[in-house]
Formats: structure tokens, C-alpha cells, sequence
């Protein structure tokens, strides 16, 4: 059972950036494809980003393309999604996961989700 905290949200103002982090504790990250999901309040949770095991390739939902960048340090067995330009539909809660792409959308294929963090935009 992959174990992974994510920290690093916070308030931030429009037009800010932020860098998640996604820790893993008891086994290596690097066997996996590792992605971000989001959930705001009243809505479904969301696939935001995807990066492979194999070759470090990476995919992101429409609504980020651009702003956002995911990227994974093996050496510290972690994951970061690095968030700029935000804005106030990007407020949710941020969650990592294994993450597979079926059918063109960022998904979930097992594991649970974690206590996830906290990203609020607004002024």
C-alpha cells in the first residue's frame, strides 16, 4: 500500500505560485507514476497531473497546461507540483497518487488517498 503526505498549500494571492510536495515513506517512488489530484467544495475530484516512472514524461489537465509543472526527485523520494500564476478556481484540496492516463484523463488506478493539502487563491 503506497503511503504518500502531501504538504505545502497555503493562501496565496492571485498571479502567486506555490510548490506542493508528495512524500513517500516506506517504499521508492521511482517504480511509480506518481499524479496530483484536486478537489474543490462541491465538485468531483480531479486528475491535475501525471508523471511517468519510466522516462519522466508528464501530462496535465487543460486547466493547467502552462502553469503548472510537475516534476519528481528520486533521491528524496518525492514528488512536487509547482503551481504558478494561480488562480481562484485552482482553490481545492491538493492530493498525490499513483496516477495512470485512461482515455485521456488523469486517473487513480489503486491505492487510497491521503489527508491531501490545502491550496485556497484569493485576495
Amino acid at each position: 500500500q503506497l503511503q504518500l503526505v502531501e504538504s505545502g498549500g497555503g493562501l496565496v494571492q492571485p498571479g502567486g505560485s506555490l510548490r506542493l510536495s508528495c512524500a513517500a515513506s516506506g517504499f521508492s517512488l521511482a517504480s511509480y507514476a506518481i499524479g496530483w489530484f484536486r478537489q474543490a467544495p462541491g465538485k468531483e475530484r480531479e486528475g491535475v497531473s501525471c508523471i511517468s516512472s519510466v522516462d519522466g514524461s508528464t501530462d496535465y489537465a487543460d486547466s493547467v497546461k502552462g502553469r503548472f509543472t510537475i516534476s519528481r526527485n528520486n533521491a528524496k523520494n518525492t514528488v512536487y507540483l509547482q503551481m504558478n500564476s494561480l488562480k481562484p478556481e485552482d482553490t481545492a484540496v491538493y492530493y498525490c497518487a499513483a496516477c495512470r492516463i485512461i482515455a485521456g484523463t488523469i486517473r487513480k488506478p489503486f491505492g487510497s488517498w491521503g489527508q491531501g493539502t490545502q491550496v485556497t487563491v484569493s485576495s
